[in-house]
This record gives C-alpha cells, structure tokens and sequence, in this order.
C-alpha cells in the first residue's frame, strides 16, 4: 500500500452530485440502492441540529451494519457520530434507530480485507478515492483498513 494523496471532502459541484442519493432517499426512492447505502441521520456536535450522509455499508449483520469513513477522521458525519453516537439509519427500504460505535484499527484491517475478497474492483477504487495505492493482496488491503476508520452501527431494539 503506497499513500498518492490526502483526500479532502468533496466541494462544490462533486459534493452535489455526493449528496444526490440523500434526495433520493428523501424521495422514498431509498431502497433502490438495496443494503449497499445507507442514510445515516445524526446530530450536529456544533448545532445540535439533525444531519445526513449517505454512506457505503461495507459489511452487515443480523443486528448491525459497519461503514468507512473514507475521508478519514475529519468527515463531518465521523465527528458527529462520536459526539452524539445516537443515530438513526435508512437502509433496504427500513428505518431503525442505532448507536454508533468507533472500531479499532485491527477490526478495520480485517473488515477492509473481507471486503476487498468480496468486492475486488470496487475495493481498488475506493482505495484509490481515499488515496491509497493497493497492490490487490490482501496485506495491502489490511493496511488500508487500519488507516482508516471503521464505526459500527449497532441496531437498537
């Protein structure tokens, strides 16, 4: 894994276009993406005012879906998550509350890894958005995930 460059969140008219599926959630339109987005609605640390991304989930459970921060620890929707992990979440045409919780570093590696076996040509590409190199074995993808934050959402009853 080789670092080509630092990511910043998108401006202008590419954080447009990555915003378009929160209107397309807002549409009722969500479950078009399936279980491969989710709309995460979260609380402003600084306004206290209700928030959205939309984010990849990377993997899932019975009771549980994990995400990338891509842009790394200074996402907004990261620092919110970690000020007020009390969430809701908008996936496969369900809304469920949640609560977030951060994953360690190795957790990261080991879910980056599965998702890369899983998902060869996306894995490279997002490594690429998030400003990695990857060679494609599963090393190089470890790495990548341990660099990266990984927040669980666990779903509450």
């Amino acid at each position: 894994m080789r670092i080509i460059g630092t990511p910043s969140p998108p401006r202008g008219l590419r954080r447009l276009l990555w915003r378009l599926p929160i209107r397309l959630y807002r549409l009722g339109l969500g479950r078009l993406f399936g279980h491969r987005l989710m709309l995460l609605t979260h609380v402003g640390r600084v306004s206290g005012r209700p928030r959205q991304a939309v984010v990849e989930v990377v993997e899932r459970g019975a009771d549980h879906y994990i995400v990338a921060s891509g842009f790394g620890t200074r996402s907004d929707w990261y620092r919110n998550v970690r000020a007020h992990p009390e969430v809701t979440i908008e996936t496969g045409g369900r809304r469920m509350a949640a609560t977030a919780v951060v994953l360690s570093a190795a957790e990261g590696g080991g879910i980056m890894a599965r998702y890369a076996a899983r998902h060869p040509r996306t894995a490279r590409r997002l490594c690429r958005i998030m400003g990695f190199a990857v060679d494609g074995s599963a090393a190089d993808y470890r790495a990548v995930g341990e660099r990266i934050p990984f927040v669980r959402f666990d779903v509450r009853p």
